[in-house]
């Protein structure tokens, strides 16, 4: 589907409430537990007390369906699917891991995998925050593993679902899945299509005004747009040389039509249609191997294979005259990785391994007025990246309130470019990391981090590229840097009433080589390196339990963030923000199971409207959006059925922008228009049924 300011006097007496009580070890990554007394509160894992371990009995009042379904529900958890567009695995891995293994895939969302795997097959989730020894946490503070039971289990899932638009319109999607799990041995497929629009269709307006304020043309807009996707999964685990083999593979199509008719309602100008049509595809190939060589060490090697091809062609009329921007490109990446896990004793966890990728992009751009062709800067070039990394990690335990994480990874690089310009650019960076966990007692925890972090180029700058509903187009640029950032963060989690959570993070971060947008030769903007800046932000979280307020399984969500960026405007030479940063962040969600489950309710509200402000040569946009509003009601009359009705959009969000235009360069020319453009998406009905057999 697509998709707390107050929160001072709460946290009060969140700190005053008592710790939770510690009870019986857990493991971590281990078989299952004898079965015996459960309790619906999580447990502390004695040896780890940084470790809490969540029976399903914690998630029986809420009767969920998947494995997504429960790491939904865990309290002060932020799920991360990873970034599928980071090259190579070291930082495109989210923060689950299925029986203390990331799954080997980038294409195939982490949200999706767990949607695959049914409730009733999951022995338990272990919640590791601030690392523990054995578990590869793959740079994320606070990972869920989740661990699967080794019975045998045989499930088919059925999903209709559908949206429903104002105007009649119908967005079907349709999905089936079947999976077999005995032991350690599973194989799992699965097929989905659909057909829906997004919030691209909808009217608007777009409002022109001179410098001194006076309305000049006043047009309305006319939007549509649909997607169609068809997508497969299949996955095979087995046993195979004395160890654990998983063979993952994925195939997509999709395919997106847009319009946008702009109609001049008063002052000079012409009206203008724009159209665009993208379609592309997408396949991945991944296998994972894990083996024990002994009782403390273990073995993993992953590979990947992706590829995808991408064809877009975009065209604008008005008034006899034409622009037409088209892009045919493919990318692929194959990535090879090994990592050694070593345990000498249980306060001790060494890791060792590496990486190779080698990742390309071939990308060919025309550019033409009224038929007549114009040269953009490095409209057709070829991207090869061969991307080494080595890496080593140490954890150390000294007891169970306090466990360090030391880590150096050396990441090694060369990009070659061949086409319209031919370059090549060798990179080495060190990336040190530290953190420190500490759980003075139960309930109460710290984490403290350092870390070296360098960012990746990303493929599409070195290509031109259009947005052709407000006429822009942005020239390639070969001649770029990573951006690097040293990063300090500190955060405080209380933990009460059995799943309440309080949190406290404040990081700040020395950024060099900030990517951003700068000129470039022949007139256009192009993405580039700007210098050097800061960036930092203040986050409260709090998941609030009803129970002891006399309203049992409701939960309140509250998340409110303040961030500062600071950076030197490569066009102005003044102090500014980063790139569309935003200032200030909240979200709210309120979930109330009833009837131990069989009936639920709840809303989702982004209560932030500044989306940041975008800065080019000549102009400077400020992004707006009103808060999301989503209401939903989930029925379940039988264990294997599950009905659900959303209202998205509940409040006709609008979005849009206030665009300064200069005639000119920003520090030479003046203020020559202010453009503002406001669009409204429909509210619409989600219905979903779903059935297991």
């Amino acid at each position: 589907m697509r998709r707390a300011v107050w929160l001072a006097g709460v946290a009060a007496s969140v700190l005053a409430a008592p710790a939770m009580a510690q009870v019986a070890p857990g493991g971590v990554a281990q078989a299952p537990r004898p079965t015996g007394p459960v309790s619906d509160a999580p447990e502390v894992d004695a040896a780890q007390r940084g470790v809490l371990v969540f029976e399903p009995a914690f998630f029986a009042d809420s009767r969920p369906n998947t494995a997504w379904d429960m790491i939904a529900r865990l309290p002060g958890f932020s799920f991360s699917s990873g970034d599928s567009d980071t090259r190579g695995l070291a930082g495109a891995s989210g923060n689950v891991l299925i029986d203390g293994q990331p799954p080997a895939s980038k294409t195939d969302d982490l949200g999706d995998v767990l949607g695959r795997i049914s409730a009733a097959s999951v022995a338990r989730i272990e919640l590791i925050r601030g690392g523990a020894p054995g578990i590869d946490m793959r740079g994320h503070p606070v990972v869920a593993n989740v661990v699967l039971v080794r019975t045998v289990t045989t499930e088919r899932v059925l999903e209709t679902n559908t949206y429903v638009y104002p105007d009649g319109y119908l967005g079907p999607v349709l999905l089936f899945g079947w999976s077999r799990r005995e032991g350690e041995e599973q194989i799992e497929a699965e097929i989905s299509a659909a057909s829906d629009r997004t919030d691209g269709t909808g009217p608007g307006f777009r409002r022109r005004y001179d410098p001194s304020g006076a309305l000049v043309q006043d047009a309305d807009l006319d939007r549509w747009d649909q997607y169609r996707n068809v997508r497969a999964t299949g996955a095979l685990q087995r046993r195979l040389a004395g160890g654990r083999l998983r063979i993952n593979g994925l195939v997509g199509l999709f395919d997106e039509e847009n319009t946008q008719a702009v109609l001049i309602r008063s002052g000079p100008g012409a009206s203008s249609d724009n159209a665009e049509e993208e379609q592309s595809l997408e396949a991945e190939l991944g296998v994972n191997w894990v083996r024990d060589l002994g009782p403390r060490t273990t073995l993993e090697l992953t590979g990947l294979q992706r590829y995808e091809t991408e064809d877009y062609v975009g065209v604008s009329t008005s008034g006899g005259d034409s622009e037409t921007f088209t892009s045919d490109g493919s990318a692929g990446e194959s990535i090879a990785r090994a990592a050694l896990r070593f345990r000498p004793s249980d306060r001790w966890a060494l890791e060792l391994g590496g990486e190779a990728a080698w990742n390309f992009l071939d990308s060919a751009t025309t550019y033409a007025e009224n038929g007549v062709p114009v040269h953009l800067p490095s409209a057709s070039v070829r991207v090869e990246e061969l991307r080494g990394e080595a890496f080593g990690q140490a954890t150390w335990r000294p007891s169970p309130d306090f466990t360090l994480e030391f880590g150096l990874r050396v990441e090694a690089s060369e990009i070659s470019q061949s086409g319209d310009s031919d370059a090549s650019k060798t990179f080495v960076y060190p990336k040190p990391r530290v953190q420190a966990t500490w759980t003075p007692r139960a309930g109460h925890q710290f984490r403290f981090r350092i870390e070296r972090d360098v960012g990746q180029l990303d493929f599409d700058d070195f290509v031109a590229s259009a947005d052709i509903d407000i006429g822009q187009v942005e020239a390639g640029n070969p001649d770029l840097e990573p951006q690097q950032q040293t990063v300090f963060e500190a955060l405080y989690e209380r933990r009460f009433w059995d799943d309440g959570v309080f949190d406290a993070t404040i990081q700040h971060a020395e950024v060099e080589d900030v990517v951003d947008v700068i000129p470039l030769a022949g007139g256009f903007d192009g993405v580039g390196n700007i210098g050097d800046g800061t960036s930092g932000f203040f986050r409260l979280r709090l998941t609030l339990p009803f129970d002891k307020l006399g309203v049992p399984n409701a939960r309140l969500q509250a998340r409110t963030t303040w961030s500062w960026t600071e950076v030197t405007d490569p066009v102005t030479g003044e102090t500014r923000r980063f790139q569309g940063d935003q200032a200030f962040g909240c979200q709210v969600d309120f979930n109330h199971d009833l009837a131990g489950g069989r009936w639920s309710w709840g809303f989702e509200h982004g209560c932030n409207v500044d989306k940041g402000r975008i800065f080019r040569v000549r102009e400077v946009r400020a992004l707006r959006e009103e808060p999301f509003v989503l209401v939903y009601g989930q029925w379940k009359p039988r264990e294997d059925l599950t009905v659900r009705l959303d209202l998205g959009n509940a409040t006709d969000q609008t979005q849009g922008y206030d665009r300064l235009l200069h005639s000119g360069p920003r520090d030479l020319a003046p203020v020559s228009q202010r453009e503002v453009r406001q669009t409204e998406a429909s509210p619409w009905l989600y219905l979903q049924l779903r059935k297991t057999f």
